[in-house]
């Protein structure tokens, strides 16, 4: 019973601790940055505040993931949400420099998640499907999201 409910959400658990050693890792830039100096330079305040942006994102991130890959097929979930750990990674070194070199980081990083509620969404309304009229159309769908996923690596 333990490896099948494991083998339904292992890529999401990788996915999941992939991001949590991202934040550590963005957690040591502002520590390392904030003891450079006593004071607070513009540098501190950006790096605090790419942070800060990530975290305030985070929360989203995880759930849409989580909620596309249980309700509908963990593999495109966890490819999604891989793409938007570079895209967040390219937002975090952007805002490091020049605020305007984040955008197409946080644009592209807007449209991951967006891809990802669609899965939710998707998922959702199969299971209420299934549930009230007996049909099921989830392999056609994980077909479909299979394939849209790849569309996520044009920029």
């Amino acid at each position: 019973m333990y490896s099948i409910v494991v083998e339904h959400i292992y890529l999401l658990v990788i996915v999941t601790l992939i991001s949590v050693l991202q934040n550590a890792f963005f957690a040591l830039k502002v520590e390392k940055e904030g003891n450079c100096q006593n004071i607070p330079t513009s540098a501190f305040e950006r790096v605090c505040c790419a942070n800060r942006n990530c975290m305030d994102a985070y929360p989203t991130f995880l759930a849409v993931m989580w909620c596309a890959g249980l309700c509908l097929n963990q593999a495109p979930a966890a490819f999604a949400g891989i793409i938007y750990l570079v895209v967040r990674q390219k937002y975090f070194v952007g805002y490091m420099g020049q605020t305007s070199q984040s955008t197409p980081g946080y644009m592209f990083g807007k449209r991951v998640l967006f891809f990802l509620l669609m899965m939710c969404i998707v998922g959702i309304f199969n299971y209420l499907l299934v549930h009230y009229y007996g049909s099921d159309y989830k392999e056609y769908v994980e077909i479909i999201t299979s394939a849209a996923s790849a569309l996520l690596l044009i920029p």
